[in-house]
């Protein structure tokens, strides 16, 4: 029986998810805020607040139980010099889990997972990038709220005058000055004999 057995398999196994609980805490050690997937998230929650807790106590047997798990060296560090002091006089949820939809490929429910107390990092990083299946030029007419059509005229007329211009030959003027004479092969071959 597997009661009071409960952990998120994820549907790796124990090594698998040990590595993955420990990058997902490095990450939000060091940029205190990452996009996830929720299950990921719950679960990194409590895997990263444990984390917190032992570098709360600060001495040197913690800092080796979380290097036992997060083998991340410079976010060990950001742990203990900077988040250990931070949230010392906190006890507990360290964490926050704000839910931001789903995602666009296969439809998984995201989240951002962020360290609490750090709210004037900027959210530009952890934007869910949504694929945009507009051309470059399409994009540039939206921009300039011009319609796609135009924008399609524009590039046809520039691709032209592209190939107008390669199209013509380069003619370049000599004088007879700056023409260059050529060796004789007789001189060539007085050379190769001196040899």
């Amino acid at each position: 029986m597997r009661h009071l057995n409960r952990k998120a398999h994820l549907n790796r196994t124990a090594a698998h998810r040990k590595a993955l609980f420990g990058n997902l805490s490095a990450a939000l050690f060091t940029h205190k805020r990452i996009v996830t997937t929720l299950g990921k998230a719950r679960y990194a929650r409590r895997f990263a607040e444990r984390m917190i807790t032992f570098a709360r106590r600060g001495d040197v047997a913690a800092r080796r139980h979380v290097m036992r798990y997060v083998q991340d060296k410079l976010a060990v560090k950001t742990l203990f010099d900077d988040l250990g002091p931070h949230f010392k006089n906190r006890d507990g949820g360290y964490t926050r889990i704000i839910k931001l939809g789903t995602r666009r490929g296969d439809a998984a429910p995201m989240a951002l997972i962020e360290l609490v107390g750090f709210d004037d990092i900027s959210t530009t990083d952890t934007k869910v990038e949504t694929k945009s299946r507009l051309k470059a030029s399409q994009k540039k007419a939206v921009e300039e709220k011009v319609s796609p059509e135009a924008a399609v005229k524009e590039e046809d007329v520039a691709k032209e005058e592209v190939i107008a211009t390669e199209s013509e030959p380069d003619v370049v003027e000599t004088t007879p000055e700056e023409s260059v004479e050529e060796p004789k092969p007789e001189d060539s071959k007085e050379e190769s004999s001196e040899k």
